[in-house]
This record gives structure tokens, C-alpha cells and sequence, in this order.
């Protein structure tokens, strides 16, 4: 137990709408790791795949910035998938330097099958919740970072 002295820390950080966010994202994200590790895939992986199945073919630049990754981070998980035959990236028509990214039948083979770990974790992290409470949350997340300038396109792209 932290024996915390007086007057030292004024900043109420257990009561902060951060530290429930960030303490119920890394719960999430335990979770989902846990179940993503039986079929051998990273949760990075899981996020390619999901933005590409949510949006069909993105640029890499595109998939980037929803996935909120530096362009180098995203290239060696790209490289990785791409090794292993789950997705292709090809040069842009208008633009050779620019890169799409396509999903494979082999890559839409992985997604079928880790697309329940997913939804596993979700039935388990709103059990007990109504589709009203879950209604709320979504509202005042999308409220949250509306207040923080958080761009549109981050609020259009929340799905359940």
C-alpha cells in the first residue's frame, strides 16, 4: 500500500476521468492480447486487419494515422503481415511512392477467425451493461474528446 503524505500530491489522479479511461483501456487491451495469443497474432496486427475489414483498402499513410502509429512502426508490422501472406501493398496509380494496402484471401481467412476474439472481449467487458449505459459512454467519450480538439474523423470512426 502507498502511504501517501500530506500536502505532497494535490492531484486527485484515482478520481480523474484519465485514470478510469487508461485503467479500463489496459484491462481491454490485456484481454484482447490474451485472446489474440491462442491464434499467434500481435494486437497490432489485429488493428491492421480490423481498420482494413471496417474500410476496405487504405493507403498506408491513411491506416497510419487511424491507428495513430509513426509511418516506421506501421512498415514493420506491414512487412511482417506482408511476409505472411495476410495482405499486399501495392503502388498508388497517381502516386508511386504512395502505398495501398489490400487484405489476401489468406489475411481474410486470419480475420474470420480472430474477429470472435474480439467480440469475446467486448461481451466481457460490457456484461452487465445496457445498450442505454453503453449509449452514455459512447456519448461522453465522443464529449471527452470533442473538448480535447480531437478531430471528427476520430468520433465518425467509433464503432461498438
Amino acid at each position: 500500500m502507498i502511504r501517501r503524505r500530506p500536502n505532497v500530491l494535490e492531484y486527485d489522479y484515482e478520481d480523474s476521468v484519465g485514470y478510469w479511461l487508461m485503467s479500463a483501456n489496459h484491462a481491454i487491451r490485456r484481454a484482447l492480447e490474451a485472446e489474440l495469443a491462442h491464434e499467434r497474432i500481435t494486437i497490432r496486427q489485429w488493428e491492421v486487419l480490423t481498420w482494413l475489414s471496417l474500410e476496405g483498402d487504405l493507403t498506408q499513410a491513411d491506416l497510419a494515422e487511424r491507428m495513430r502509429l509513426e509511418a516506421p512502426t506501421l512498415t514493420g508490422i506491414l512487412c511482417r503481415m506482408e511476409r505472411d501472406g495476410w495482405l499486399e501493398r501495392r503502388s498508388c496509380d497517381d502516386d508511386r511512392r504512395c502505398k495501398r494496402i489490400r487484405v489476401t484471401e489468406e489475411g481474410e481467412a486470419v480475420w474470420q477467425r480472430i474477429a470472435a476474439c474480439g467480440r469475446r472481449v467486448r461481451q466481457r467487458a460490457t456484461e452487465g451493461l445496457t445498450a442505454e449505459e453503453l449509449q452514455v459512454f459512447k456519448s461522453i467519450c465522443n464529449r471527452l474528446r470533442a473538448n480535447l480538439g480531437t478531430d471528427a474523423d476520430c468520433i465518425a470512426h467509433s464503432h461498438g
